[in-house]
C-alpha cells in the first residue's frame, strides 16, 4: 500500500479567523499518511474514533487512540502518521476559546463526557447558543492524562545504536547486560543514561517503545499472538501482561474489529 505524504506550512502560534471558537475536523483513511513538520496557529487537541496515529515533537513521540488524545498548542513543530483504517478526528482552538491546558504537548483522557461534546460540536447545525455552552464545557472537562503513550528518544551518542535497534525492531530480545557486552561499557552506565535522557529505565522504554508498535500494529487488525511475537514476547500472556502494565488498558481494547 503506498503511503500519501502531506505537506503542511510552519505558521507561528497566533489569533486566526475560525467559525466557531472550537473547529471539527474528520478524516478517514484509506492509506497510510505521513504529515511533515510543521506547525499550526491554533491550538489542536488530536484524537481517533478508531485506530492509532503517531505524533513527533523532537524526541518525543506519542502514540495517540481512541482513548488517550494529544493537546498540541498553537506554534509548536510536529510531525505524524496515520496507518490507513485510521479515523482520525481534531478540534481546533483559536485562542478566544482557551487559554493552553499546557505550555507543550501532552496526552489528554479522551473521556466519555468529552468525545460526546467533541461529537456534538462536530454538528454544523448546531445553534450558537448551545454552541458555545459545549465549547466551554470542552474546555473545562480537557485533563492530562496518567495513562499517556511517551516515548522520549534518547540523543547520546552511547544508546543511539540501542534506540535504532529497538525503534526498528521492536522484537529485539537483547538485554540490559547484552548491550553492555556489546557498546563495551557497564550495564549501570546504560542503565544511568537511559534515567537521564528517557526519565525511566531501559526495562521500561523498551516496553514502550513496544506497546507503541503493538498498538498499531493491533489498529491494523493483526492477531493479538502474532503482535506478542512480533514486539518480542514468547507468549501471548506475557505480552498482555505487558502491555496492561504500560498502558492501563488489554491489546484487545485497541484491536481493530
Amino acid at each position: 500500500m503506498t503511503r500519501e505524504f502531506r505537506a503542511l506550512p510552519t505558521l507561528a502560534a497566533g489569533p486566526v479567523e475560525m467559525p466557531s471558537a472550537i473547529q471539527s475536523w474528520a478524516e478517514d483513511f484509506t492509506r497510510d499518511i505521513v504529515w511533515n513538520e510543521h506547525s499550526h496557529p491554533f491550538h489542536e487537541l488530536l484524537w481517533n474514533e478508531w485506530g492509532a496515529s503517531t505524533f513527533v515533537v523532537g524526541s518525543r513521540v506519542w502514540t495517540v487512540t481512541s482513548t488517550v488524545g494529544l493537546w498540541m498548542p498553537a506554534g509548536t513543530l510536529h510531525s505524524g502518521s496515520a496507518p490507513a483504517g485510521t479515523r482520525c478526528r481534531a478540534g481546533f482552538f483559536g485562542f478566544g476559546a482557551t487559554s493552553s491546558i499546557s505550555p507543550t504537548p501532552v496526552g489528554v483522557e479522551i473521556t466519555p463526557l468529552l468525545r460526546l461534546l467533541l461529537e456534538r460540536l462536530a454538528d454544523t447545525e448546531l445553534a450558537s447558543e448551545s454552541r458555545a455552552v459545549t465549547e466551554a464545557m470542552v474546555v473545562d472537562v480537557l485533563v492530562p492524562s496518567s495513562r499517556e503513550l511517551l516515548v522520549r528518544m534518547p540523543a547520546g551518542e552511547l544508546l543511539r545504536p540501542i534506540a535504532d535497534a529497538v525503534r526498528s525492531d521492536p522484537g529485539d530480545r537483547r538485554t540490559l547486560a547484552d548491550w553492555a557486552v556489546r557498546l563495551g561499557v557497564s550495564a549501570r552506565t546504560i542503565s544511568r543514561a537511559f534515567n537521564d535522557e528517557t526519565g525511566m529505565s531501559f526495562v521500561r522504554w523498551v516496553a514502550r517503545v513496544r506497546a507503541q508498535h503493538a498498538i498499531e500494529l493491533l489498529a491494523r487488525g493483526r492477531e493479538i499472538d502474532a503482535v506478542a511475537e512480533e514486539v518480542g514476547y514468547r507468549s501471548a500472556s506475557a505480552f498482555g501482561a505487558a502491555f496492561r502494565r504500560t498502558t492501563g488498558l488489554t491489546p484487545g481494547a485497541f484491536r481493530a474489529p
